[in-house]
């Protein structure tokens, strides 16, 4: 449960190591506060003493499961925002390819200036970057990135930048090609939702 745990929180953002010990401990916490609530106010809500156990029982599975409720929330969360922020970010993205930079350090770029408008995608971004200095290849930085983040539109993008690695391709015409794509999808699920 601790490695899903740790998964969950740094897709929903939180990845220093106690991440889980503060959750969990918010779980338990979360827990215990409703467990005693409901233990101290089981005979001014039902009557019966059975029915006021099973109160308490159910009140503890409650507050267990509306702690992952609340992680799943700030995941989806953040899932939306990387969506909606990643045009904007491809096409910067592309601005920094024609300008005759390299995809890494246009990725190092975009992560930099989109520190103030996009936090999410810049962090994930520049967690990218480090971890191509580090010495990973792009590939692998950005296959973590988007195992990291869980969202599909962040695997489309890395599929095309690894495609692109692999086959030689134009860079930012691929970019601009996607980042075209994630507006008018934006656009259809703008009407979808209004429908």
């Amino acid at each position: 449960e601790s490695s899903v745990t740790r998964k969950e929180l740094a897709a929903a953002g939180f990845r220093v190591d106690h991440s889980v010990n503060v959750f969990m401990g918010i779980r338990i916490a979360c827990v215990a506060t409703l467990t005693l609530l409901a233990f101290l106010l089981r005979h001014q809500l039902v009557s019966g003493n059975m029915r006021g156990w099973i109160l308490v029982g159910l009140t503890a599975l409650g507050a267990y499961f509306l702690t992952g409720f609340g992680l799943d929330h700030l995941v989806d969360a953040r899932r939306e925002e990387l969506k909606l922020s990643l045009p904007d970010a491809l096409d910067l993205m592309v601005v920094c390819v024609e300008a005759g930079q390299g995809a890494d350090q246009a990725i190092r770029v975009v992560s930099r200036e989109l520190q103030g408008t996009h936090r999410a995608l810049s962090d994930e971004l520049a967690l990218a970057s480090m971890e191509m200095r580090a010495g990973s290849t792009r590939a692998q930085a950005l296959t973590h990135m988007a195992e990291r983040t869980g969202e599909s539109e962040v695997k489309k993008l890395v599929s095309v930048l690894v495609q692109t690695d692999r086959f030689g391709t134009s860079v930012g015409e691929a970019l601009r090609t996607h980042s075209d794509y994630l507006r008018v999808r934006r656009t259809q699920d703008g009407e979808e939702k209004a429908g």
